[in-house]
């Protein structure tokens, strides 16, 4: 899998759409924004507060697109390589998580 593709994506239709990237700080806020619409889905559709006919219709789908959307844009703005910066995550977490989450009481409760 590579990210590489979807960051070009972005930064093409950024260009030919978009116009220009918003600066960094305008792009945190959108990203907190987006967060927060996929947050009120979670907390209605699979928590406990009720579904408000508005929220009903909304798609959880295109909103954790829309987060996916702004993270490649800032990561492309900020010279991100998100291929090399996945796989060095990925590997961290898997040293670090290995036996952590295999010993985990909680996680084996059946």
């Amino acid at each position: 899998m590579s990210w590489k593709p979807l960051q070009n994506e972005v930064d093409r239709w950024i260009r030919s759409v978009g116009v220009r990237y918003f600066n960094e700080l305008t792009n945190m806020a959108i990203l907190t924004e987006e967060v927060g619409e996929v947050a009120r889905i979670i907390a209605r559709r699979y928590g406990e507060q009720s579904e408000k006919p508005s929220d009903k219709e909304k798609d959880l789908g295109q909103e954790l697109a829309d987060v996916l959307f702004v993270t490649l844009c800032l990561a492309n703005q900020t010279g991100v390589d998100l291929d090399e910066a996945w796989r060095k995550r990925m590997d961290a977490k898997t040293k670090r998580d290995k036996e952590r989450h295999a010993n985990n009481p909680k996680l084996n409760k059946e």
